[in-house]
């Protein structure tokens, strides 16, 4: 998310060179670094980053506030991307790789791809139609979707737009009989799979939030949850419709502890994931416990300011695991190597949130599919790249860290 000012900053260097200043090159430049260039159709995009400013542009500041926000001063959000760097590919020559199969299969579905989408709630912020034109792009792309338990949309028309049941997000809340109705209207709805999100029990201070969101109308707090009553909110959430919220106050209670995932595993068949595991001490307890996945998370660097990136929690979490169980991860992926170096670490999938966003509120569905068929394309080519034909083949032998 920090590639567009960095060239900006390159491009006016150019514009004001005397070698370049002939010809009109000096002002052309210009124009260009002052965001002339933006893309005007999702098909022009050379990389997902592009549509970071489309998305900007489109949204009012305390929506792309929400969707742009860390926590604090934004430095773990800025750690999940710059982690990457310390990790280059050993590549491999004369290996045929005409076809390369990117499927993946994860409790018995089979995906064509290991990029997956991440839950995001309140996805009307950001386009009139909320998850509809996200769960038709992912359906397109044949992608898995986690829908949120703050989804805009209720689950029974997402899982309809997308073909399938998705999988869905829990935030249990403080009232069990409200946690019981919602996990039975996701399992009744057909969702094989719950993501109980572990990470967000204390809240989190958004600098880059708070400040945006100052020029907001008092409506804006229709659309996101936190800093006022909670079942205030929760109750304009097709997935509370109907239930008696008079007892809660929180979406994940500050006593929670890991005797929450028998519980659940009692009330429903779903698979149950943990998404939020970043220490093998933790990865451990959620086996323990009866996890049935987990998904290696820092919330974006939104909910702790660890200053950690998601990629590096990654390896002690593979090796405590030990194969039991997938693990998944999400936190910072922009480009394919990204996801490469993921996957050779052991991730079994790799989940995006921010980008497919980008996409959602600068062109809708196009955007959507488009940040997929991106994403997808460097992905495929890196593995050519690598001399490896399928996600199997990509092994800890393909990574260098230094």
């Amino acid at each position: 998310m920090n590639e567009a000012p960095g060239r900006r900053q390159f491009l006016r260097m150019l514009a004001t060179s005397p070698a370049l200043a002939a010809g009109g090159w000096a002002a052309l430049l210009n124009g260009i670094a002052q965001g002339e260039d933006l893309i005007t159709a999702a098909d022009q995009a050379v990389n997902v980053l592009e549509f970071e400013d489309v998305a900007r542009k489109n949204l009012p500041p305390w929506h792309y506030g929400y969707l742009a926000t860390g926590v604090t001063d934004d430095s773990t959000l800025k750690a999940n991307r710059d982690a990457f760097a310390r990790y280059q590919l050993r590549t491999r020559r004369l290996v045929d790789v005409k076809k390369v199969d990117m499927s993946v299969t994860l409790f018995g579905t089979t995906w064509d791809s290991p990029i997956m989408l991440s839950p995001v709630g309140s996805q009307r912020a950001f386009h009139p139609e909320g998850e509809i034109p996200v769960a038709r792009a992912a359906a397109a792309q044949k992608h898995n979707l986690i829908v949120s338990t703050h989804s805009s949309t209720p689950i029974e028309a997402v899982n309809e737009a997308l073909g399938h049941p998705a999988w869905f997000q829990l935030y249990p809340t403080d009232d069990w009989n409200v946690t019981k109705a919602v996990v039975k209207r996701a399992e009744k709805a057909g969702c094989p799979v719950m993501v109980l999100t572990v990470d967000s029990q204390n809240g989190a201070l958004r600098d880059t939030l708070f400040k945006l969101r100052r020029a907001a109308p008092v409506k804006c707090t229709d659309c996101h949850i936190g800093g006022f009553v909670y079942n205030a909110v929760a109750s304009r959430r097709p997935m509370f419709e109907g239930l008696d919220l008079a007892k809660v106050t929180t979406q994940l209670p500050l006593d929670m502890t890991w005797d929450v995932l028998p519980r659940l595993k009692e009330l429903t068949t779903m698979k149950l994931v943990i998404k939020g595991i970043v220490t093998r001490e933790d990865a451990l307890l959620a086996l323990e416990h009866g996890a049935d996945g987990i998904i290696v998370s820092n919330h974006g660097g939104r909910s702790e300011d660890s200053k950690r990136a998601s990629i590096d929690c990654l390896p002690e979490v593979i090796a405590a695991v030990n194969g039991k169980v997938p693990v998944l991860v999400d936190g910072g992926f922009r480009r394919g190597t990204d996801f490469f170096k993921a996957l050779a670490m052991g991730a079994r999938a790799v989940c995006i949130g921010r980008p497919y966003l980008w996409g959602l509120a600068a062109f809708g569905q196009a955007g959507v599919e488009t940040v997929l068929t991106l994403l997808r394309k460097e992905l495929q080519i890196d593995m050519r790249q690598a001399g490896t034909a399928s996600i199997a083949q990509i092994t800890k032998d393909f990574l260098i860290e230094g």
